[in-house]
């Protein structure tokens, strides 16, 4: 059923659209400007569809994932420079998700959050080990709809739908205003959550998992990326009006995990509060499955391994081993007490940085005609291409001074 095939895009998108540091990072910037930054949701939300595309198709014609592109258009040196960038923040994210995992399961459960990593970590390693890739797009991306909750609880609260409306246009404030940086931050980071290149690794991977082929599911890839990373662009809206209704008249910032279900909570109740914690879980738990993933798909597909989950364990073990080492990394340095919250948004203001080395061959490609024939970009693709390329480099050279002015947005 093609409701089904749109799973991939569906875990793609909450998997990486809503994964921790999308929970904190549009829950605080709800919380601190209100619906002013709704509009940098939207910027992240069509520049990740527009490459989204972009790649399925290409790795739909070619037969060839996001790394093995990187490799034969950047060259070797090149290649391994963007690889070892994209493997640091792959690592850094699924440290940040199991942390998260660890966190969701000990607010359901009580017990504390070391123990709960461990059982996050065996969880995901055997959900990886047994499900085939059709499973994990349905377990996850549908089971992370349960975040639908903050949706139902923005439209049911007392929400001005005109100052919404006000914030889906940028207003940045007078660059002599004494918040001014801090509002540049979270703009960064709000909108680079949603174009992590770890995304486009695993969607573009999984079109191939899933045997696509241009000439049947050419308009399928589309309405995928569209409908998938749109509905996780709705999410994030809600959590932020959410954060809005509820944190900003009271003061209160999100600084922890467990304080973004709290914004259902008071308008819904209790059960709402349940509702929203296993959404997370879901969530998180597909970002994590995404994370793990993309690193041994970018590791198998740049030095040539057999790799994809519709091999068994046994026939790929240079990609089965690489993520259970990304797994179990990730659970020892959770381990350690570090705040998962914290690794999350070291992740994405670093992921901004290989951002261009990522997107760039990807775009060469989709734009060639040679290669590509009558699926290369149009008009409109190549011009949107560009100009989120130009929006990528502005968002990769302004990250990291921002992260270190602003002290990661707290002033």
């Amino acid at each position: 059923m093609k409701i089904f095939q749109v799973a991939l895009g569906v875990l793609a998108a909450v998997g990486g659209f809503v994964d921790i540091g999308d929970l904190v990072f549009n829950s605080a910037a709800g919380a601190t400007f209100g619906y002013e930054l709704i509009w940098a949701v939207i910027v992240g939300a069509v520049g990740i569809i527009v490459y989204s595309e972009m790649c399925g198709r290409v790795a739909m014609v070619a037969k060839r994932p996001v790394f093995e592109l990187v490799r034969d258009r950047m060259g070797y040196p090149a290649g391994l420079m963007t690889l070892a960038a994209a493997q640091v923040v792959n690592l850094l994210t699924c440290v940040a998700e199991v942390g998260g995992i660890a966190f969701i399961l000990r607010y359901l459960s009580g017990y504390e959050v070391r123990p709960m990593a461990v059982v996050g970590f065996v969880g995901l390693v055997l959900v990886l080990w047994f499900l085939p890739f059709e499973g994990l797009e349905r377990v996850f991306g549908f089971g992370g709809l349960l975040l639908l909750v903050f949706t139902y609880a923005v439209l049911s609260g007392p929400t001005d739908w005109s100052a919404v409306a006000s914030g889906a246009v940028p207003n940045p404030p007078q660059a002599s205003h004494a918040g001014w940086l801090i509002w540049a931050y979270f703009v960064v980071g709000v909108a680079s959550a949603s174009l992590m290149p770890y995304e486009v690794y695993f969607f573009s991977s999984g079109a191939i998992e899933d045997g696509w082929a241009p000439e049947t599911e050419h308009a399928l890839n589309r309405v995928t990326s569209i409908a998938g990373f749109g509905l996780g662009a709705l999410l994030a809206i809600s959590i932020m009006i959410a954060a809005a209704l509820v944190l900003l008249p009271s003061g209160v910032e999100p600084q922890f995990l467990g304080s973004v279900p709290l914004v259902v909570e008071q308008p819904l109740g209790g059960t709402a509060l349940v509702i929203a914690l296993l959404g997370m879980l879901f969530a998180i738990g597909g970002a994590a499955v995404d994370a793990s993933l993309s690193g041994a798909y970018s590791m198998a597909q740049f030095f040539g391994w057999e790799w994809g989950k519709y091999r068994k364990p046994g026939e790929a073990p240079r990609f089965t081993l690489t993520w259970l080492i990304f797994a179990l990394v990730a659970v020892a340095v959770v381990m350690t007490g570090v705040d998962p919250v914290m690794i999350t948004e070291y992740s994405v203001i670093f992921g901004v940085v290989a951002m261009p080395l990522t997107y760039l061959p990807v775009l060469a490609i989709a734009n060639d005609k040679g290669y590509m024939g009558r699926y290369a970009n149009g008009p409109l693709a190549r011009t949107l291409g560009w100009l989120y390329f130009a929006v990528i480099i502005m968002l990769a050279l302004s990250a990291v001074p921002l992260l270190i002015l602003t002290n990661m947005g707290s002033g």
